[in-house]
């Protein structure tokens, strides 16, 4: 495919991203801190949290499942979710994970379930925008060409 026509629809794709709060500026803060000495800084960065967010589901969902549920552990599992969801700019995520934690607090296991589903969600867009936007990536380097930034 074209190269110009390769960059034109990353910007399409990207674009939709941020203008529904999937990503925010934090991720285009990231985008910015890649360069030639470490062209695959984003996507380590974000496989990173890819398989920290998988431990963590499945620890939460785990941990929901007891019927005695251990709260200050679910909140140290949906804080740290939210951080690592925060410093990739995955905005609805970290969204979620703040409802996620007042539920927490009033130790609500229904309320605390029900945001378990929304996070695993919002988690698996983000992953497959993701995964999408680096392997549009992977064809617009491989063409020739740069990755247009969005502003």
């Amino acid at each position: 495919m074209e190269l110009a026509n390769l960059q034109r629809r990353y910007l399409d794709f990207t674009s939709p991203l941020f203008h529904e709060g999937i990503l925010d500026n934090q991720f285009t803060q990231l985008q910015q801190l890649q360069d030639e000495s470490n062209p695959e800084f984003v996507l380590e960065v974000v496989t990173l949290f890819f398989d920290d967010s998988e431990k963590l589901l499945n620890e939460l969902t785990r941990t929901l499942d007891q019927q005695v549920v251990d709260f200050k552990k679910v909140d140290a599992h949906v804080h740290q979710f939210k951080g690592s969801s925060a410093s990739i700019g995955a905005q609805r995520v970290k969204n979620v994970c703040m409802a996620f934690r007042n539920y927490c607090e009033e130790m609500d296991q229904e309320g605390c379930l029900t945001c378990l589903q929304q996070l695993k969600q919002e988690y698996f867009l983000v992953k497959n925008k993701l995964e999408t936007l680096f392997k549009l990536e992977q064809q617009i380097v491989a063409a020739g060409g740069s990755i247009p930034m969005m502003w």
